[in-house]
């Protein structure tokens, strides 16, 4: 087929037309990034009232894209406007404040009644030409004019007046007349003439939502100041701290009501600050003068005072548009209640009886769930009781950990003697809260409501392990606020130890398996028992008698498969103590008395073991973590005595040999080896033994015999593997100290055992003995000649040695093939062996 156009001029057009396509392309994009530039512009001038559009302008040079702005419209004209209000309205301070003392009282009054007529009508004229921005420019202008205002008219007509009085009085005027200015410039100016077109949205978000009036600032501002006037009035008149406090709570109340209107957003955001504000100041206030009070008539004014605030909290609470809102009010009136109760008991109860009545008041509480109120109510005020008894179970704190912690000051000075009583045992050098008797009252009240809620299913099993602990910590702390004899006491607290092992035991029945109430109740067990053998320290038979007993007890719990983890291993810990303590009875000194404390190891490696057989897997790591515990006691106690600590370790490598027998303990047999190793050369130190054979060949033939074992098993294994270590162990040692040994014997020694590991190592071409043993031997040989090369070295004139260098270089040179084919030679042989 012939082409028409050639190809050539087909090429050519078809280039053309996709440089048009290009050009064309590239003013398509630059009106589109213009037409996107016009439009945003155009939404951000609506949200302003009054702003015009922007008229379309095309970009200058079609190859340029079109200038990016970097502020917009509607902020240009706002900081404008914001400007121009603050010139102004510093002019009008500067003109109030210093021209006017120059006017008669007409002119003044024609100055004043213009000026401000106009900064308050402007704005109505601005909104219905939609100038929104700058109509509330205006109207600041002219709400700050009529400050000044009351401020010029204080200097001409109420000079002689008090400030504060006059202050009070204008800015209740001043906040009802912004008030009324809002309102009034929204009837004045038709919605649709406010700045901004009626949105259809807001039109069907229902009656519950209220339009914005024309003018946004005058409301806000009103509510502001009217936070001042009643406050201003209560101390112009000098009111009491009563007065005072009552003037916040009211306008508290006032702000409420503000914050619950269905205003517009601001007006309700100033009102719930300026209700939290005043609010929280009158309920710290009232909270003060009722607890501070001496009388019971004061302690119940301040207390009607925090009535008022709760009566303002559960109105807020019952109207609040939000649940989160009134739940916090709720929580908020319940503290109030309980806090204006609790001061007037105050008055009229002794100090020490003041938490447990509060408690009782933050109980009752509880009863609002069984009321008709809203459920996000009934939280709150629930809320307000778990705070309460929060506080209480705090106020306890320092009385329980006394207890715990009291007793650790007897190690210092153990069988110091009988305690008067259990008390005098538990704070011998700590200070006894004044305020403690009732405070097993307290921990027994919210371990009661914690079980109530417990057998009601409420936050299980949270609660019921609250319960559990609060009560323990009743029970531990009655004895020592009783002040039980020391006997009594103590045997109080091994019922407590009791117990608290009946019910973990109780409660893993229930469940079939470890669950967080048994577990719980062997935690309390466990501290329990550890306060009770430090309380037991006193004297020398009370100290015996409970460890015995804690053992015995624990070793009993340790038959139920669901405590043994956590039992035997205090059983044993208690064993350990009581092999100390018995040694300290029996005058032992504390080396001998390892001796003793070796038997729970022994006894940890049985136990174990036998848990491994019945299957408790789960026992027996705790149990051998409580031997090797009590075995490093033991060693601590005799590393005085070199001898004896010796026996100890021989004594811990026997009790790991017996444990490595059990096949999943084969590891064992490591440390079972390093034991027996150190009590052997612990021995050889107590006896003064310098000679490193000494600790060396044992080390070696322990080695070398594993070796061999282990290359019959796997004849793979290297000649290094098997015997390497056992070998350098004693030969590098012997080495070293040959070089400082002047007698002949060591040398002849290591010289014939290192002839016969060569000859070991060439029979059965085992490359480890061969390279040790050779290279053993020739060390050995070049320490015996080094005397007699001294000698020759010595006789040789000075050039013999130059010379005998060259003519070995020589020699080497010329056979430094034959040098690289022998030593190829060799590594290969040594390569062969084994």
């Amino acid at each position: 087929m012939t082409n028409i156009p050639p190809p050539a001029e087909e090429l050519r057009l078809l280039d053309a037309e996709l440089r048009q396509l290009d050009a064309r392309r590239a003013v398509l994009l630059r009106r589109r990034e213009w037409l996107v530039h016009v439009l945003r512009t155009a939404s951000a001038q609506r949200s302003v009232p009054g702003a015009g559009q922007m008229p379309p302008v095309w970009p200058v040079a079609p190859g340029a894209a079109a200038p990016r702005t970097e502020a917009t419209a509607p902020g240009v004209q706002n900081v404008l406007l914001l400007l121009g209000g603050i010139l102004l309205t510093v002019a009008a301070i500067a003109f109030t404040l210093v021209g006017w003392g120059h006017l008669g009282i007409t002119g003044r009054a024609l100055i004043l009644a213009a000026v401000t007529l106009a900064a308050l009508s402007a704005p109505v004229w601005l909104l219905r030409r939609g100038l929104g921005s700058t109509a509330e420019a205006v109207a600041a202008l002219g709400m700050a004019q009529t400050v000044l205002d009351a401020y010029a008219l204080h200097e001409v007509a109420f000079d002689g007046s008090g400030g504060l009085g006059y202050a009070a009085a204008a800015s209740a005027v001043l906040s009802a007349a912004w008030a009324a200015y809002g309102a009034a410039a929204g009837l004045l100016v038709p919605r649709s003439d406010a700045g901004s077109p009626a949105r259809p949205d807001r039109a069907r978000a229902g009656a519950g939502t209220a339009a914005r009036p024309a003018l946004r600032l005058p409301l806000p501002c009103a509510v502001v100041t009217a936070q001042v006037p009643l406050l201003l009035w209560a101390l112009a008149v000098d009111a009491g701290p009563h007065t005072l406090t009552a003037v916040l709570l009211v306008t508290a109340a006032a702000d409420t009501v503000v914050a619950l209107r269905p205003a517009h957003a601001p007006v309700r955001i100033v009102g719930l600050v300026g209700a939290c504000v005043a609010g929280a100041l009158g309920v710290l206030s009232a909270g003060w003068l009722c607890w501070s009070a001496a009388a019971p008539a004061a302690a119940a004014r301040g207390a009607v005072l925090l009535l008022l605030a709760a009566a303002i909290a559960l109105a807020a609470a019952r109207y609040a548009p939000k649940p989160e809102v009134a739940l916090c009010a709720s929580l908020a009136a319940g503290l109030c209640l309980v806090a204006g109760a609790g001061g007037v008991l105050r008055a009229w109860l002794p100090g020490e009886w003041t938490v447990p009545g509060c408690l009782a008041l933050g109980i009752a509480l509880l009863t609002a769930v069984r009321t008709p109120l809203p459920r996000p109510m009934r939280q709150g005020v629930v809320g307000a009781s778990l705070v309460v008894q929060g506080l209480a179970v705090l106020w306890t704190l320092p009385l329980v950990a006394g207890t715990l912690l009291g007793p650790v000051a007897l190690i210092e000075r153990p069988w110091s003697g009988t305690p008067l009583d259990i008390r005098d045992a538990v704070f011998q050098d700590a200070a006894w809260p004044s305020y403690a008797t009732p405070a097993p009252l307290v921990l027994a009240a919210v371990a009661g409501v914690l079980a109530l809620a417990e057998r009601r299913a409420v936050r299980r099993p949270v609660s019921g392990m609250g319960a559990l602990v609060l009560a323990w910590a009743a029970v531990v702390v009655t004895p020592v606020v009783l002040e039980l004899p020391y006997g009594a006491g103590l045997v109080a607290d091994g019922a407590v130890v009791v117990v608290a092992l009946g019910v973990a035991e109780r409660a893993r029945r229930g469940t079939g398996g470890p669950s967080a109430p048994a577990l719980t109740a062997l935690v309390l067990a466990l501290v329990t028992s550890v306060t009770l053998a430090l309380v037991s320290l006193a004297t020398e038979a009370g100290t015996i008698t409970v460890l015995l007993a804690l053992g015995a007890l624990f070793g009993v719990a340790s038959t139920r498969a669901g405590l043994v983890a956590f039992t035997a291993p205090a059983a044993l810990a208690h064993a350990t103590a009581l092999a100390c303590t018995a040694g300290a009875s029996a005058g032992l000194r504390p080396e001998h008395t390892a001796l003793l404390v070796l038997v729970v190891p022994a006894v940890a490696a049985l136990v174990a073991a036998r848990a491994a057989r019945a299957g408790r897997s789960a026992a027996t790591v705790p149990v051998e973590a409580a031997g090797a515990a009590a075995a490093l006691l033991a060693l601590t106690l005799a590393v005085t005595d070199l001898p004896v600590l010796a026996s100890v370790l021989a004594l811990c490598g026997v009790v790991t040999a017996g444990t490595a027998l059990r096949p999943e303990r084969r590891r064992a047999g490591h440390a079972a080896a390093a034991l027996f190793l150190l009590a052997a050369w612990v021995r050889l130190a107590a006896w003064e033994v310098t000679t490193p054979e000494a600790y060396t060949l044992p080390v070696s033939v322990a080695a070398l015999a594993v070796g061999h074992l282990r290359r019959r098993r796997d004849p793979s294994v290297s000649s290094w593997t098997a015997h390497g270590a056992g070998l350098s162990v004693t030969l590098v040692p012997s080495l070293l100290a040959m070089w400082g040994d002047p007698h002949w014997l060591r040398p002849l020694l290591l010289g014939t055992a290192a002839l016969a590991v060569t000859l070991v190592g060439a029979r059965f071409r085992l490359q480890a003995p061969l390279v040790l043993g050779g290279g053993t031997l020739a060390l050995v040989a070049l320490h015996e000649l080094a005397p007699y090369i001294a000698q020759v070295v010595g006789v040789l004139p000075r050039w013999a040695p130059p010379a005998l260098a060259g003519l070995v270089l020589l020699a080497l040179g010329a056979t430094y093939e034959q040098r690289l084919r022998d030593a190829r030679r060799l590594r290969e042989a040594l390569g062969r062996l084994h």
